[in-house]
């Protein structure tokens, strides 16, 4: 069965760092083009990086400089580097993955994960 497992949330005071990690059970998840996304308590889903089977990566305008999404098709790991952490990015982070880069963008991959809550405290 294929699957999606985050881990790597938690807590941490504004400025602070966390890295996420997204854990693949496809069975070939390099041919998969796999993001994340966020939804916060009071906003709709936001598309945050998406890295395509080709490694090319895209990341939201607002998130540039301090969110990088990385990839290791070997252990079939994504991973979420998120830095200078503000409480605007307190969220319910989400791994997605999809054989299509644009069902990805658009916010209708194929999989999802269960998620992995990021709090940013003042």
């Amino acid at each position: 069965q294929e699957q999606l497992v985050e881990s790597g949330g938690g807590s941490v005071q504004s400025g602070g760092s966390l890295k996420l990690s997204c854990t693949a059970s496809m069975y070939t998840p390099a041919s998969f083009a796999m993001g994340w996304l966020r939804q916060a308590a009071v906003k709709g889903r936001e598309l945050v990086e998406t890295v395509d089977n080709d490694s090319t990566r895209n990341v939201a305008d607002s998130l540039k400089g301090r969110f990088t999404v990385s990839r290791d098709n070997a252990k079939g790991i994504l991973y979420l580097q998120m830095n200078n952490l503000t409480p605007d990015d307190t969220a319910m982070y989400y791994c997605a993955a999809d054989p299509i880069i644009v069902n990805l963008k658009r916010g209708q991959p194929g999989y999802w994960g269960r998620g992995t809550q990021v709090t940013v405290t003042r």
